[in-house]
Formats: C-alpha cells, sequence, structure tokens
C-alpha cells in the first residue's frame, strides 16, 4: 500500500502544472492585494494592457476589495468582478483630469460634458463589456457636477465616449456620485440585470442609437434614474434613438436601502416632496428622441414618466405601455418647451406621435396631475392614451380650480415649477390630435378639481372615460378648445363640439 502511495505521487510529481485559462487576466497577477487599503490601480491597469496586448480577454476580480481612482478601459476587453469583489473608487484627488470641453460647457451642466473624471472611463473604443456579480463603489466620487469639478476629484462611475458594442451586465453600483453610467455617443449598447442604488443619476444614455435597459434596479431619490438625453456635449447635435427600455424597477428608498434590503423611506427635511428616480427622456435635447420603446417597469416611491424636449429638438415615435406606479409624484409629464440652450440657430423642437397604453397608478401624490403641456403656437401632437388607471391622493379644494398656470416655457421643464394645478387628473395645454380612450380617474379623498382641465386643444377625442368627481365639480374644463368629441364619458352627455372658449362640461 505504501510503494502504491508513492509511485502514484512520483507520477503526479512529473505532470506539468494546470495551465492558467486562456485570455483570463487576473489582477492579483499583476500585483492588486484586495485589502481595501493598497491603492490597486496601477495593476488593474496593467492588466486591461496586458489583456489588450494580447489582442482581448477578461480582466479578472476576485473576492476582495479593490481601491483604485481612474480606471482605463481598452477594445476588446472585459472587466469581470467575482462575487465578493468590491472595485472601490478612492477618496481624494488622484482621478484623471476632465478633458477640456469649454466650447460647448454652456449647453449643458459640467458633469454632462466630460468623461475623464471618472472611476472608470473609455473612448473611442469598441468591443467592451463590464460583468459579474460583484459592486462598484463609488466611495470617493462627488455628486455634485454642475459646476466645475476640483482638480483630480471624480464624479462618475463609468463614462464612456464615442464607443460601440458595449455590455454592462449584472453588476451592482453603489453611491455612484455624479452618473452611475454616463455613455454619450455610444451605439450598441447593452445595459442588463443591474442593481444601482445611488445619490444622483442611476445612467444616462445620451447621444446614443441601438440601445437596450433590461432588468435593471435603480434607487435614486435625488434624481433621475434612467435618463435618456440628447445634449451637445459632443459639439454636434445627434439624436438618441432606437431604444428599448423593458422589466426595470425604479425606486427612491434612501440611499443603499435597495442593496441592503431594508427599502427604506424617511421623510427627509431637505426633499419636500416625494423622491425623483423616474424614466425620462431630456432635459438636455438638442439632437431628438426617436423610436424609442418602453415597457413592463415598475415605479415605487418616486416620480414617474417624463418626456421632454425644450432645446430645439424631434421627440416622436415613443411608444409606452405595461407600467405600474405606487406611492409616485407626477405620473406623467410631456413638455414641450423652449429653454433653447444651445446654438442660437436651433429651432423650436416638435413633439409628435406618442402612444401611451396599459398604465396603472395608485396612490399619485396631491397637489398635481399629469402634465401635458406644449408651447403657444408649438403643440404637442398625435398623443394616444389608452387603457390608464390612475387613483390619486386628492384633497384639492374649489379654490385651488380657478389657479392660472403660468407657461414657464423658457425655464427648466421640472413639473414641480407647475405648482398647483386646477385639476387633479389631466392638464393638457398647448396640443393637437389628442385621443383619450379607456380612462379611469379615482381618489381616496375628496377633491373639488375637475378631473380634466383642456386648454388650447386643437382636436381631442374622449372615448369610455370613468371618473370620480366633487358634487360642485364639472367633468371637463374647456378653454379654446376646437374639434371636442366626447363619447360614453361618465357625468357628461355625448357631445360632438366644434369650438369652446371657455365651457364647463
Amino acid at each position: 500500500m505504501i510503494r502504491t502511495t508513492i509511485l502514484l505521487l512520483l507520477c503526479l510529481a512529473t505532470i506539468p502544472a494546470l495551465a492558467k485559462p486562456p485570455g483570463i487576466y487576473n489582477i492579483r497577477d499583476y500585483g492588486a492585494k484586495g485589502d481595501g487599503a493598497t491603492l490597486e490601480t496601477a495593476a488593474i491597469d496593467k492588466a486591461i494592457a496586458a489583456a489588450s496586448e494580447a489582442g482581448g480577454g477578461t480582466v479578472f476580480f476576485p473576492a476582495g476589495k479593490y481601491l483604485s481612482f481612474t480606471v482605463h478601459l481598452k477594445s476588446n476587453v472585459s472587466l469581470y468582478l467575482d462575487q465578493g469583489a468590491i472595485l472601490i473608487g478612492a477618496e481624494g484627488a488622484g482621478y484623471d483630469a476632465p478633458e477640456p470641453n469649454t466650447a460647448y460647457d454652456a449647453y449643458q451642466d459640467f458633469g454632462h460634458n466630460h468623461w475623464k473624471n471618472s472611476l472608470i472611463w473609455g473612448e473611442g473604443l469598441h468591443d467592451i463589456s463590464i460583468l459579474g456579480q460583484g459592486m462598484i463603489w463609488g466611495r470617493g466620487l462627488i455628486r455634485d457636477a454642475t459646476g466645475k469639478t476640483p482638480p483630480g476629484i471624480g464624479n462618475k462611475t463609468i463614462a464612456l465616449k464615442w464607443c460601440r458594442n458595449v455590455t454592462i451586465q449584472d453588476i451592482s453600483i453603489l453611491k455612484a456620485g455624479h452618473f452611475g453610467i454616463l455613455a454619450t455617443g455610444v451605439d450598441n449598447l447593452s445595459i442588463r440585470n443591474l442593481k444601482i442604488d445611488t445619490d444622483r443619476d442611476g445612467m444616462d444614455i445620451d447621444c446614443c442609437k441601438n440601445v437596450r435597459v433590461s432588468d435593471c434596479y435603480v434607487n435614486s431619490p435625488f434624481d433621475d434614474g434612467i435618463c435618456l438625453k440628447s445634449s451637445f456635449g459632443l459639439g454636434l447635435a445627434r439624436s438618441t434613438e432606437n431604444v428599448t427600455i423593458t422589466g426595470c424597477q425604479l425606486s427612491g428608498y434612501d440611499v443603499g436601502t435597495l442593496l441592503d434590503g431594508t427599502f427604506k423611506r424617511t421623510i427627509r427635511k431637505d426633499h419636500v416632496d416625494i423622491p425623483t428616480g423616474r424614466i425620462k427622456l431630456g432635459t438636455e435635447s438638442n439632437g431628438g428622441f426617436k423610436n424609442i420603446a418602453i415597457s413592463n417597469c415598475v415605479f415605487d416611491y418616486c416620480h414617474g414618466l417624463a418626456l421632454e424636449t425644450v432645446d430645439g429638438a424631434q421627440l416622436e415615435d415613443v411608444a409606452i405601455t405595461n407600467i405600474t406606479m405606487r406611492d409616485v409624484d407626477i405620473p406623467l409629464f410631456i413638455r414641450l418647451g423652449e429653454r433653447m440652450r444651445g446654438p442660437d440657430t436651433i429651432a423650436v423642437g416638435v413633439c409628435r406621435r406618442i402612444a401611451i397604453s396599459n398604465l396603472v397608478v395608485y396612490n399619485a401624490d396631491f397637489p398635481q396631475s399629469c402634465i401635458i403641456s406644449g408651447d403657444a403656437g408649438h403643440p404637442i401632437e398625435g398623443l394616444h392614451l389608452s387603457d390608464i388607471h390612475l387613483h390619486f391622493k386628492g384633497g384639492g379644494t374649489k379654490e385651488m380650480a380657478t389657479r392660472v398656470v403660468p407657461g414657464f416655457e423658457k425655464d427648466y421643464p421640472e413639473p414641480g415649477r407647475f405648482g398647483i394645478l386646477p385639476s387633479y387628473g389631466f392638464f393638457i395645454r398647448h396640443a393637437k390630435d389628442v385621443h383619450l380612450h379607456d380612462i379611469e380617474l379615482s381618489y381616496a379623498t375628496e377633491d373639488h378639481r375637475p378631473p380634466f382641465y383642456i386648454e388650447d386643444v386643437e382636436g381631442i377625442d374622449m372615448h369610455h372615460i370613468q371618473v370620480q368627481k366633487a358634487t360642485d365639480a364639472p367633468c371637463l374644463v374647456l378653454k379654446h378648445v376646437t374639434d371636442i368629441g366626447v363619447e360614453r364619458v361618465q357625468h357628461v352627455k355625448d357631445v360632438q363640439i366644434d369650438r369652446a372658449d371657455d365651457r364647463t362640461l
């Protein structure tokens, strides 16, 4: 028996050591410690460079805590963060400086206009990915990036510019600075199964084409969750188009409580309304939004949907379906304005061909409603809303129903600026060719405002609508409205009206 064992050991000793899997570059082999105290930037960049020089490969982060300043991506290289691996943004000065872009700084906030001052960045790359069950923690990143950031300070977790064939999948991102992901001019972009729990924007997809965002959890109480933009940061008006967003959850829980599973909703003195956390198209809107589909998404304790074009862009051909919301503020905001933050030659934009269906909302906050507001002389066109069930907190007074709402055409297009609205369900102004079908409006506390306020609308068709209303409130307030068709609307007789300058029904 002893002789047999010795012979076996001798045979094993003659077998060469198993080779490492080809194409895998473990950052521990390049000097990384993973102790959460050692600065690992050089080791990570060495592993990325080795993979790139070999023609491509996967840079592997095993379980551990890796402290780093700016990490530089390269084409044909994947970063893979294994379960238990945490890439931590180091505190203090040490990040790459923001690149010069002063020619276009006036057209968007500083954070949208620079990419290099980030934890991870890449420019002009192709075929890259960031994968794995690990986490990226932007501990040292700052969240205020409206003005110039201090030298050496980072403000974004992942920033990509002029890239193509990009996949970001499965990772978690905590406290991501101003942006969890800023993708500008990135085509063929897939973002799947992320968990983002952050202080500001979860992901901004700017001037990108062919984008798929799916199965993501984004918790962002102080800013937007998933935001499509078309800024002038690239120095040209490039549209964001061919985008699908599906199977995502947006929320405004306290930062960190999505990832730790507590889902806290602390009332904050510095935030007077329900947290943001929404899906938005805009605010930066120079290049346009085209061919956008949003489906099967859930909103909890945040704002709802916002579609905005205020800088001269075309926002058109948008389909939104199968959306549920609970405990939200302003379920729907569609805005065409003329802030016009861009080159002087840009004209007022257009907003048209938008279809929203199968929207279910419970416990929408007081005192605002769904807002659809174009610009005088520039109406929102071709709007179809169907199969919509909205339940509001209610509580509006008869005095609120008489409020005249300013236009705010040249302002930043935040729905809260509209203040108390004269209707609890829909506020529709400056629109054309509007279709409202199969809609139900209700409230928890009696609201003395009408369900609908409609002003300066050319052509509106209302069919099969059920509404809850106070006995002293009309169903419809019509001001300067032409070609109105009303059929099977509760509390209103079927009627066709050519013109109504100041009428209630």
